[in-house]
């Protein structure tokens, strides 16, 4: 699958503006350029359900949001999996949460690498998400049944097989890397 490409330049704001970015799969803005994200696929779609399940079940301090634009730094990225601050989540007039995405880097990113994706695109996302605030990101490789974690701060970590990952202050979830991946196995 090739990425589709936005050919001509424009703004963040101009970007943020066309109607289809959201549609699916989303578009990115990146370098001045819009970007469509390809399709994940099954290992995908299931790492990133289980995800956001555990990951909900194991804090009321955040929320998991697969598939949330987020803006800031001027790139607007959608994460496979965007964790916020329950405090941070936008609100409207009624009290629902916003339709629009979030305009700040979340506490918490997790990018599942699809095989038709260029890694170094998601860790530039990754990277520029931790510049502008983002305390934990994870970087899952399920070919390689490993996972890239990083931190504002310090080298990333590589981690395999029962390296438990960090997870975010206030989030009750010790699991490992190979737990993880536990949830592609399907038994007969």
């Amino acid at each position: 699958m090739t990425t589709t490409f936005l050919a001509k330049i424009i703004t963040i704001e101009e970007f943020l503006k066309l109607g289809f970015i959201d549609e699916s799969p989303a578009w990115e803005y990146i370098n001045t350029e819009a970007i469509q994200k390809p399709m994940g696929g099954g290992k995908h779609s299931l790492l990133q359900k289980r995800l956001v399940a555990v990951i909900d079940t194991a804090t009321s301090d955040y929320e998991a949001f697969p598939e949330l634009r987020c803006s800031c730094g001027n790139r607007s990225v959608v994460p496979d999996i965007a964790v916020i601050d329950n405090n941070q989540i936008p609100l409207d007039e009624s009290g629902d949460i916003i339709s629009s995405g979030i305009n700040f880097a979340p506490a918490w990113v997790i990018e599942i690498l699809s095989p038709a994706q260029s890694q170094t695109k998601v860790t530039g996302n990754i990277l520029h998400c931790i510049k502008h605030g983002t305390k934990l990101g994870w970087l899952l490789d399920p070919s390689e049944r490993s996972i890239l974690v990083y931190q504002p701060h310090s080298l990333p970590d590589l981690l395999i097989g029962t390296d438990i990952l960090p997870v975010l202050e206030g989030v009750n979830l010790i699991i490992t890397v190979e737990e993880v991946f536990a949830w592609l196995q399907r038994r007969k």
